[in-house]
């Protein structure tokens, strides 16, 4: 989508809205219970939508440490492999380390400042989020999706060079753990054929990339050590 012809906040949400047979907002900006609602139908998070609505992110979405994103895909690549139970077992632990008292540290933005405005930049802003580079993005894409993109196509998707198709709207919903239909909805870009709901390993290795966004480096990679061992065992 040409970023110069993107729509804006209000016609996007309206999309998002009639995608999930919900009503749009009667006003702009809609209120905070509306737009909770409208993440909870769609599977993404209240930030999310956030985005999409064109409205300030909640305090303290931007509490990242970049480096900590780089131990994602490993993460993924031993989550996926995990029994329902072990998964479940991953994320409780994943729980107990975002519970505690977070390090003193000045708030950071996401690994790189959306590019233009676009349904691009959009996507590839909401994985920012979850603290994934354009590189961990393509890593964990590839391993959720079997979408394998270079991470220089996420770049170019993110600044508005390289439009969207079926193929990368499936690996983007892959990562965020959505069905495919929620993000054709918003984007106008059509579903790939016979495109079903994400898989329940990739909704659980999903929530797990959500839950563990705010986490250090270290705990993220003994998160994905822990991952490992539970495979082995």
């Amino acid at each position: 989508m040409n970023p110069s012809t993107c729509p804006g906040p209000d016609v996007l949400l309206a999309r998002l809205a009639r995608g999930l047979d919900v009503s749009p907002p009667p006003k702009h900006p809609p209120s905070e219970v509306y737009l909770h609602d409208l993440a909870v139908r769609a599977g993404l998070r209240d930030p999310d939508v956030f985005l999409v609505a064109g409205l300030p992110l909640p305090e303290g979405t931007l509490d990242l440490e970049g480096t900590a994103g780089g131990w994602v895909p490993s993460l993924v690549q031993h989550a996926l492999a995990l029994s329902p139970a072990d998964r479940r077992r991953l994320r409780t632990r994943a729980r107990a380390a975002a519970g505690r008292p977070r390090p003193a540290r000045t708030l950071e933005r996401p690994p790189a400042e959306p590019g233009p405005q676009g349904l691009g930049s959009l996507l590839v802003h909401m994985l920012a989020l979850r603290n994934l580079s354009p590189s961990a993005v393509a890593e964990t894409m590839c391993l959720m999706s079997g979408v394998c993109k270079a991470a220089s196509t996420i770049r170019m998707v993110r600044d508005g060079v390289k439009e969207l198709d079926a193929e990368l709207l499936g690996g983007f919903a892959a990562v965020l753990g959505v069905p495919v239909a929620v993000l054709a909805a918003l984007s106008g870009v059509s579903a790939p054929a016979q495109s079903a709901g994400p898989s329940p390993e990739v909704v659980d290795v999903a929530a797990l990339i959500w839950e563990v966004r705010h986490l250090t480096e270290q705990e993220v990679r003994e998160l994905a050590d822990s991952a490992e061992e539970l495979n082995r065992s």
